[in-house]
């Protein structure tokens, strides 16, 4: 009988080495390049990929056992929120329309990232980055997953929940945030990681999770809070990921920086016009509040981003050209995204209203240079005309920006009584930009643009009404026959917050919680 010989345990480096760079191989009977053909044609140049370096080291079955024990403490959480009616601890109904803003335009979003790490994971030659790229893959999908089941215990209570996969492909305004995604999943491997796991993840994602779900604390939401914390763990080793693969393809060649610094230039971008609808959830759509949009991109961006671009500096890598602008931005998106959404409530599956006394004082101590003289007398305006039975309901629709797709809502830098407006003519058509940044975004690349699927074109030309609608009917209401296209429960999941079934609901639910059957307070 042969003696047993012991294997020598392997020590953390070599173990990590062996379940992501010993799973590679070389090719024989194909080229490698024709194998891995997409890593190439960006025009990077990539001369060593065992430089790639994963700060967190982590291997899959350690990811298993780490991820087991968070679902653990996230799903109890969940069900103790859901057996306790922790919907009607919520401080005011408004705030569930955050929630549905959220499940509509960012859920789904994380699919996306989903599907698209999957698929760039495929293309790179180097083991390690296929490694991170699967791992942060299956980090969405849980993502995904986790904000469907705690959201959709306010579907069983409250409108404008009920379809949002279906929502995110035909309404208007979510095809802000899908056009981001299918922008970044249509480009090539590496401007993909830079576009979601650099200008996203590391620049942009603390400005959606952490002040959103602080002011879900504030305001009630144990369930939100949770699976936003246990996502923003994840958020980590994806802006590591990010920060390594801006790095790594600098640290490869020179001839890397140019095109790195064009990526850089534009995912900033569009990634900051995405975040308009986070700003104006951050100022608008909490009752109580935490911090402003204005504050959150002061910590966040200004400052947080700011020493990342000085630290970049050394490769030669400059703050994005669109950074001055946002900048200025911080005192204005929020004010103009919200009014527009007023406007367009009709046309929208959530709840918009004029803010209350002391919340518009909120907005005139956190704006002091621009809320009182630029956006206070709207709003007090819209009230006035309320109050006298004239809410105003916009049935016109608006020119979008061909790049980011957002009505044109913003102003001139520098002049904020000015909308801004530029185009570009290509092959003969002209096409409308909301800034200088979407113009030139278009301009380096307009044949992936062109094809863009803009709702407000499509409606105009007939393709979002339902087969068998006939247009030339008399009688025909072309609002109407969109918002059953949408399926959109006309007069609950829209309108005005004020009169409507969420806020009659909540009001009974919360009245029935503190009195008696006999009608006595509790």
């Amino acid at each position: 009988m042969d003696t047993r010989v012991a294997r020598k345990k392997l020590g953390l480096k070599e173990r990590y080495a062996a379940m992501t760079r010993g799973l590679g191989w070389e090719t024989s009977y194909q080229p490698m390049d024709k194998v891995f053909p997409y890593d190439r044609y960006e025009g990077l140049k990539i001369h060593d990929w065992d430089q790639w370096q994963d700060p967190f080291r982590l291997t899959m079955d350690a990811y298993w056992k780490y991820q087991g024990e968070k679902e653990k403490k996230l799903y109890a959480v969940i069900e103790a929120f859901a057996q306790n009616n922790g919907q009607l601890g919520v401080a005011d109904a408004r705030y569930v329309n955050a929630l549905k803003l959220f499940i509509q335009g960012v859920t789904p979003l994380e699919y996306y990232a989903h599907r698209g790490f999957a698929h760039v994971g495929r293309q790179f030659t180097g083991e390690g980055a296929r490694v991170a790229a699967q791992m942060q893959s299956i980090d969405e999908l849980r993502h995904y997953q986790t904000e469907t089941h705690a959201i959709s215990h306010y579907n069983k209570y409250f409108n404008g929940m009920h379809s949002p996969n279906h929502w995110f492909d035909r309404v208007w305004y979510l095809s802000v945030p899908k056009s981001f995604f299918e922008d970044a999943c249509t480009a090539g491997p590496f401007e993909f990681l830079t576009a979601v796991s650099f200008s996203f993840e590391y620049v942009l994602t603390n400005l959606l999770f952490v002040p959103f779900m602080s002011g879900a604390a504030h305001n009630g939401d144990m369930s939100t809070v949770t699976f936003g914390f246990s996502a923003q763990s994840d958020e980590s080793r994806h802006m590591t990921l990010g920060i390594e693969c801006i790095k790594f393809m600098l640290e490869q060649d020179p001839d890397n920086v140019p095109i790195v610094q064009r990526w850089i230039d534009k995912w900033f971008w569009r990634g900051y016009r995405l975040l308009t609808l986070v700003a104006m959830m951050q100022d608008y759509m909490l009752p109580k509040r935490v911090m402003s949009w204005k504050e959150a991109w002061e910590m966040y961006a200004e400052s947080n981003g700011g020493a990342l671009f000085k630290d970049l500096a050394r490769y030669g890598i400059r703050e994005p050209k669109g950074w001055k602008d946002a900048c200025e931005g911080k005192d204005h998106i929020s004010h103009q995204a919200w009014n527009t959404f007023y406007n367009y409530a009709a046309a929208a599956p959530f709840h918009t209203w004029v803010p209350k006394d002391d919340e518009l004082q909120w907005l005139s101590e956190k704006y002091p240079n621009t809320f009182d003289a630029l956006y206070r007398p709207r709003l007090e305006y819209y009230r006035g005309q309320q109050e006298q039975g004239q809410r105003f309901y916009n049935k016109t629709l608006p020119m979008l920006c061909q790049t980011c797709q957002i009505p044109m809502l913003f102003t001139e830098p520098g002049d904020a009584t000015q909308i801004a407006y530029r185009e570009s003519s290509y092959l003969g058509d002209k096409f409308h930009f909301c800034s200088d940044h979407c113009k030139e975004i278009f301009d380096h690349e307009p044949e992936k643009y062109v094809q863009a699927w803009l709702p407000v074109h499509q409606i105009y030309q007939g393709h979002c009404f339902k087969p068998g609608v006939d247009p030339t009917a008399p009688g025909f209401d072309p609002l109407a026959a969109v918002l059953d296209y949408y399926e959109l429960n006309v007069g609950r999941d829209n309108f005005d917050f004020e009169g409507s079934e969420d806020q009659k609901n909540f009001a009974a639910w919360r009245g029935d919680g503190t009195h008696n059957a006999s009608g006595e307070q509790a």
